[in-house]
């Protein structure tokens, strides 16, 4: 059975992790050691699972103009509510995308996109809900991005 889950935008969340960089800034203090910040291009999406036992099966990302989204996973470590975000519980390989002027599909690294879904749905068997850095570069921004991820359910 195949099953497609699509990345919410955690506006809160994103809101949150902004208003402790501002923070920082207007005391000027310095980020706790291995602290991720989130950056002006990035925002905080999250991905909930219906189901625990998954395999992954592919990408579905439109973008509609030129540009680049640079999608981040955060390991099961992290919980936003309690804890910074520290740059050892972000997961690699990257999803990168992109469309360029002259081509109007979509390109990825294949095997790091491969990769980068199976890890996912790796965590999935032991996570209801999963958080992710979605960077948006070269014009691209979350108002115009579509972007789930499909799934076949081992059930």
């Amino acid at each position: 059975m195949s099953l497609e889950l699509s990345f919410s935008p955690d506006t809160q969340l994103t809101e949150m992790m902004r208003l402790r960089v501002q923070s920082l800034q207007q005391r000027g203090q310095k980020r706790q050691d291995g602290e991720r910040l989130l950056k002006s291009n990035e925002h905080v999406y999250r991905l909930d699972f219906s189901q625990q036992t998954l395999n992954f099966s592919h990408w579905n990302i439109h973008l509609p103009t030129p540009g680049r989204l640079n999608i981040i996973a955060t390991s099961q470590l992290w919980t936003p509510d309690l804890t910074h975000l520290m740059t050892r519980q972000l997961l690699e390989p990257t999803g990168l995308f992109w469309r360029t002027n002259e081509d109007k599909t979509i390109q990825c690294y294949e095997a790091d996109a491969q990769e980068f879904g199976e890890r996912i749905a790796e965590l999935a068997t032991v996570r209801k809900v999963m958080y992710f850095l979605f960077a948006f570069e070269e014009g691209l921004g979350p108002e115009s991005v579509e972007c789930s991820i499909a799934f076949q359910s081992s059930k």
